[in-house]
C-alpha cells in the first residue's frame, strides 16, 4: 500500500486519481484550497486519510501545504496535480506580487517538492498545450507583456515538464515524471472536450504507484501510459536549470544536488534543499 498526496483534489481529476487510488488500495491524503470545498471533499470520498486545506495562490499558502504534509508523514508519491486553467481572462497579481496562473502552476509544485520529506515518486500534471509554450523567462510574470491566458498556461504546462525533468536528473534516486491526461470535459476542459474521461487520471496514478517496468522510470512525459513526445528544449539541461534557479529566486528556496542536508546562506536568506 502506497500513502499518496494529491494536490488540487477536491474536484476534478484530482478528485477522480484519489478515487481510483483509494479503490486500488493505497492510502490517500486530498487537499482543497478551502474549508468549504475540504469539507464537501471529505463527504465525497470519506475513505480519504484526510483532506488538507491550503490556498496555493500564494508562497505562504503553499508553505502552509508542505508544513501540513510533513506533518502527515512521509509519503510515498506526490501527484502534483493543482493548477489553473488557459481561460484566465486577465493577469492576477498575488500578494507577493506574483502571476497567480504562475504561481499555482509551477511555483506551487516547484515549492512543494522543495519543502517536503523527500517521496520515491512524483507526477506533475501537463498538457498537450506545453507543446505551444515558450520557455523564455524574461517575462514569465507576465508584468510587461499583453496578457494572453491561453499562451501563459502552455508556458506554465512546459515548465512543468522541465521541472519534473530538472528533479530527475538533480535527484537521480526519486522517479519524476510528467503527464497530459488529455483534453477531457472537467471544469477546466469544458463540456466539449474530445478525450476520454475515464483515462484522464489513469496514468498520474499507474506512474505514482505501479511497479509496472514501463512506470519505474524517469524524466519522461507520458500521455495514456505511453512516453509522448514534447520539445527538445525541454530535455535541454540548461533550460531545466533556468527554470529552477528561477524559481528558487523567486521562493527563496532552491533545489539542488543529490545528498540529503540543508542550509542556509546567511547573506540571502535563501534555504538550499540538497537533495
Amino acid at each position: 500500500m502506497a500513502h499518496v498526496l494529491i494536490t488540487g483534489s477536491s474536484d476534478g481529476l484530482g478528485l477522480m486519481a484519489g478515487r481510483l487510488l483509494i479503490a486500488q488500495g493505497h492510502s490517500v491524503t486530498l487537499h482543497a484550497r478551502n474549508d468549504k470545498r475540504a469539507e464537501q471533499t471529505r463527504a465525497a470520498v470519506p475513505a480519504a486519510e484526510d483532506v488538507l486545506v491550503a490556498d496555493l495562490g500564494s508562497l505562504d499558502g503553499i508553505r502552509s501545504l508542505a508544513a501540513a504534509a510533513n506533518a502527515a508523514g512521509r509519503f510515498d508519491a506526490v501527484i502534483h496535480n493543482a493548477g489553473l486553467g488557459y481561460r484566465e481572462p486577465r493577469r492576477v497579481e498575488t500578494a507577493d506580487g506574483l502571476s497567480q496562473l504562475f504561481t499555482v502552476n509551477v511555483l506551487a509544485p516547484y515549492l512543494l517538492t522543495a519543502l517536503m520529506t523527500r517521496p520515491d515518486r512524483l507526477v506533475y500534471l501537463s498538457s498537450g498545450m506545453a507543446r505551444g509554450g515558450d520557455p523564455d523567462l524574461s517575462d514569465a510574470q507576465w508584468a510587461g507583456r499583453r496578457w494572453s491566458g491561453s499562451q501563459a498556461y502552455s508556458d506554465s504546462k512546459l515548465f512543468d515538464v522541465l521541472l519534473a525533468f530538472g528533479v530527475a536528473r538533480r535527484w537521480p534516486d526519486v522517479l519524476s515524471n510528467s503527464v497530459e491526461p488529455g483534453w477531457v470535459a472537467t471544469k477546466m476542459g469544458g463540456r466539449g472536450a474530445p478525450d476520454d474521461l475515464d483515462q484522464g487520471p489513469v496514468t498520474q496514478a499507474w506512474l505514482a504507484v505501479s511497479d509496472d517496468k514501463a512506470a519505474l522510470v524517469t524524466g519522461r512525459h507520458f500521455y495514456h501510459q505511453q512516453v509522448r513526445f514534447v520539445s527538445a528544449e525541454a530535455h535541454d539541461a540548461a533550460v531545466q536549470d533556468a527554470l529552477l534557479d528561477y524559481c528558487a529566486e523567486l521562493t527563496g528556496t532552491a533545489i539542488t544536488g543529490t545528498t540529503a542536508t540543508t542550509g542556509t546562506t546567511g547573506t540571502t536568506g535563501t534555504t538550499t534543499i540538497h537533495g
